[in-house]
């Protein structure tokens, strides 16, 4: 009886430690492959075309969030925004 119920955990054990792996949330390398992969997906390209997107998009350093504001600041006045439309243009710039 004994022998059964720790066969039993010792077989069930590895499918406990498959769930827990699970939800474990992504790293940001993981987020940045999903997004790389997708975007691929969406070009819909191939071999070694696909390959060097990866690559390109995988090792693409990211603007710190500074930068980011600046470079958008930047367009935003020279597309004279204001008011609404400013506030609408820089979120959507500072996501991408």
């Amino acid at each position: 009886m004994i022998k059964n119920v720790v066969l039993a955990a010792l077989l069930a054990l590895p499918l406990m430690v498959h769930a827990a792996e699970e939800k474990k949330p992504r790293t940001a390398q993981q987020e940045k492959m999903a997004a790389c992969n997708k975007q691929a997906s969406e070009k819909n390209l191939k071999g070694d075309e696909r390959k060097k997107f990866m690559s390109e998009c995988l090792s693409a350093a990211k603007k710190t969030q500074q930068e980011k504001m600046a470079a958008c600041n930047k367009q935003a006045g020279e597309k004279n925004l204001k008011g609404d439309e400013r506030k609408k243009f820089m979120s959507e710039c500072l996501r991408g």
